[in-house]
């Protein structure tokens, strides 16, 4: 590893071939978000959930998640308006500590923003997961991300209603829940006031055929609900950008 430039990237490339090479030159030239994972996520023998596959409506592919906590955060990162591609342990970082010897670690994810900035992150299931070698490397790999203008972060795990309501919305997150042409439209204009939601729904149609199409404009940001309340048919449903009068909705990792 050359010592002059602090932290080293390695990956893989399009054949499939390892490349190591300075950190700062791979984060300004490899697309991070195209590439497959560097090493496999772990089976853990005793896990209720293990490796699988996410895909993505941001991008139209899957991706690969190591743990029901991080497949949490790729739905999140997925609503998010500003990212343009994310990829599962795409990169391993590795630097010497003060004693010289050589440390890496891979975060579990990575994030495009559509500014051209990067997120790399973890998703640990509790805050005190991965002991004090996480910690370690979280210092570590913060100060690479700081070197070059990006971030990095130890996402915390949602609150179940959140999470809950996510993953139910995730369920319609493919483009064919929009159904007929000029259904939507219809939606986001019974939406155009903030009012419960089976009552826009009703205005629109059968509710067998329009509530997919609203999970749907939910999941994507067309129309708006307070996340932090469970799903019903009174919750408030408005437009896009409306401030719900909860406490918020479930927000990027930025």
């Amino acid at each position: 590893m050359d010592r002059r430039s602090g932290f080293e990237a390695v990956f893989l490339d399009p054949v499939g071939q390892s490349v190591q090479q300075r950190w700062a030159d791979a984060a300004m030239t490899v697309g991070f978000e195209e590439l497959p994972p560097v090493s496999a996520f772990p089976v853990i023998p005793g896990r209720r959930w293990g490796p699988g596959l996410w895909w993505s409506a941001t991008t139209g592919r899957h991706v690969a998640a190591g743990s029901n906590a991080m497949r949490t955060q790729l739905m999140v990162l997925d609503r998010d308006p500003d990212v343009t591609g994310f990829a599962g342990r795409p990169v391993r970082l590795l630097w010497r500590d003060g004693r010289g010897r050589v440390r890496s670690w891979v975060p579990q994810l990575f994030a495009r923003y559509r500014d051209g900035t990067g997120l790399l992150a973890d998703c640990p299931s509790h805050p005190e997961a991965g002991g004090d070698r996480a910690v370690k490397a979280a210092e570590a790999v913060s100060a690479a991300c700081e070197e070059i203008g990006w971030a990095y972060r130890r996402l915390a795990p949602l609150d179940h209603v959140p999470a809950a309501n996510l993953k139910w919305l995730a369920g319609y997150r493919h483009p064919r829940n929009a159904r007929r042409p000029g259904l939507m439209p219809a939606v986001v204009e019974a939406f155009a006031r903030p009012r419960p939601l089976i009552e826009g729904v009703q205005a629109v149609g059968d509710p067998i055929e329009v509530l997919p199409v609203v999970f749907h404009a939910l999941w994507h940001g067309r129309v708006t609900a307070d996340m932090e309340a469970p799903l019903h048919e009174r919750v408030l449903v408005g437009p896009a950008g409306w401030n719900s009068p909860g406490p918020g909705t479930v927000g990027g990792a930025r």
